[in-house]
């Protein structure tokens, strides 16, 4: 497809471009206006017609502005005055700690806070924007100690690093916990946990639960969340448990650090984040069994949205899975509007709805490589599907050789940007552990269904699962081991990348023109 054709195509889908332009205006909120006006006037170029360039222009800047107003408005926080104070805190665990090089981490929700007074002094009492003091008292030795809370009822987000001498409780996702400790601004390498809307860090000296849990629908899903890693356990050893966590929860802070480091290193880490591959795989579950069920089109199609909205925050709400979650969402109620659905609309209405909850989400490398991926694929699959049929592979053989091939060529410049590392066996890896990865998610699926009404339940599906889950460790376990599994790649910066990303779409672009037809149904055909 030549640059003529493909921009007449661009221009038969104008809400493409508005939305297009809508995404782009709130990619570029940190960049200056005069950028911001070249993005908008590129806009108005690509639409063609009057009224969608005046909608593209308008979309620009509103998402422009519209970002940046909704920045503004997370940034709003009253912890800086109160940094370098010793405090008590309760807070409301929003993920598990994490293993890090010294202690863990992990991200919560203050509830009440009580700092001490060393440098904070009187004025901890008056830390005022959003915030108000509801006791102050002096205690024998003359510190002045405040209780803090949120006047809307919603607390500050702070990042926890846990000292590795600290005796963290055993608390699932969702308890109150009291912790005391230092309160301080973020450091130069837990800036990610600013893209996750943390206003600062507590360094945590001591910890206790208070036997207190999150309340409201937040409440129900942690509950449903603790009924299925109760029930994943079930009859497996811990590293499988773990693993299955991992799969099918996105959970992957019971695993190992050796176990980590090889799935890293084989390229099938991607197994362990809840992601579009856990979406697409629960509703080909669901729908064929609420077909049995005996549910209309329109009731199914309801139930999958309805799935697709419990299963994305049991999953973590990370950035790939709101991304899947999103592009399913709008795919299902293309179909209950009895409208063909469009894999680009649902993508880019992906970026605005992740975007809009969160500005700072596109520079979270997870983000990147989500959206990387689904694009390499839906550019690059076609084209190399067809040349494997060409060559005598089987479809079903092509299409998963094809759709490895795409997302591995998509996210490859990222990864060596973010972690400069390669994997030279994720393909081989990937092929070889594919077959497994479906019969592993649709077992713990039901398995963590059937938990919610009794844990044993689960027990035959996990018996037969630890079986799958020992092939993916080993797969994982083998390729990691090769010599020279992956390789160390440093990009200069984010010109190096921009120019192997335009060289990565120099050679997607012939693919698509040397691809021979497609036979049969295209997969992946953009529209």
């Amino acid at each position: 497809m030549n640059a003529a054709r493909a921009l007449e195509t661009l221009r038969a889908h104008p809400r493409h471009i508005v939305l297009g332009a809508l995404v782009a205006g709130m990619l570029a909120i940190e960049l200056p206006a005069s950028a911001v006006l070249l993005l908008a006037l590129a806009a108005a170029a690509l639409a063609g017609r009057a009224l969608v360039a005046v909608l593209a222009v308008t979309a620009v800047l509103a998402g422009a502005l519209g970002g940046q107003l909704r920045l503004d408005a997370l940034d709003r926080t009253v912890l800086p005055p109160l940094f370098g104070a010793i405090v008590t805190a309760d807070v409301t665990l929003l993920e598990q700690p994490r293993p890090v090089q010294y202690g863990s981490t992990a991200l919560a929700s203050l509830r009440a806070l009580a700092p001490t007074a060393a440098r904070v002094g009187a004025g901890a009492s008056g830390a005022s924007r959003g915030a108000a003091a509801a006791a102050s008292e002096v205690g024998a030795t003359g510190a002045r100690t405040a209780t803090w809370r949120r006047d809307a009822g919603a607390g500050e987000r702070v990042m926890l690093r846990i000292r590795q001498a600290t005796v963290w409780p055993h608390a699932a996702t969702g308890a109150v916990v009291r912790v005391r400790g230092k309160l301080r601004m973020l450091g130069p390498f837990e800036q990610h946990y600013a893209r996750k809307g943390a206003h600062g860090a507590i360094t945590v000296d001591a910890a206790a639960p208070t036997g207190a849990r999150r309340g409201g629908p937040a409440g129900i899903v942690d509950a449903i969340r603790g009924r299925a890693e109760e029930t994943l356990a079930q009859g497996l050893a811990p590293p499988q448990a773990a693993l299955l966590r991992g799969m099918v929860l996105g959970q992957d802070e019971a695993l190992s650090e050796r176990t980590r480091d090889e799935f890293r290193i084989s390229g099938l880490a991607h197994l362990l984040a809840a992601s579009g591959q856990n979406v697409a795989l629960l509703l080909a579950l669901a729908l064929p069994l609420l077909t049995a069920a005996g549910l209309g089109l329109r009731p199914r199609l309801a139930a999958a949205l309805a799935l697709i909205a419990l299963y994305v925050p049991l999953a973590g709400a990370g950035p790939s899975i709101q991304r899947a979650g999103v592009m399913g969402a709008a795919t299902t109620v293309a179909a209950l509007a009895g409208r063909a659905a469009s894999r680009w609309y649902a993508l880019l209405l992906a970026a605005a709805a992740t975007l809009a909850h969160n500005p700072r989400a596109s520079g979270d490398p997870g983000w990147q490589l989500s959206f990387a991926a689904v694009v390499a694929i839906a550019l690059a699959t076609p084209a190399v599907s067809a040349r494997l049929r060409c060559r005598g592979l089987p479809a079903p053989m092509a299409d998963a050789v094809a759709m490895s091939f795409a997302a591995t060529l998509g996210t490859a410049p990222l990864l060596a940007f973010h972690f400069e590392q390669f994997s030279l066996v994720s393909l081989p890896a990937n092929l070889l552990a594919a077959p497994a990865v479906a019969p592993i998610m649709w077992l713990g699926m039901l398995a963590a269904a059937l938990g919610q009404l009794a844990a044993p339940l689960a027990l035959p599906l996990n018996t037969v699962n630890a079986c799958l889950l020992g092939y993916v460790g080993a797969v994982a376990h083998e390729a990691a081991s090769l010599r020279h599994a992956s390789v160390r790649v440093a990009l200069g910066g984010p010109l190096a990348l921009a120019a192997l990303y335009a060289a990565t779409a120099l050679l997607v672009a012939l693919l698509r023109r040397r691809a021979p037809p497609p036979q049969g149904p295209a997969l992946g055909r953009p529209r």
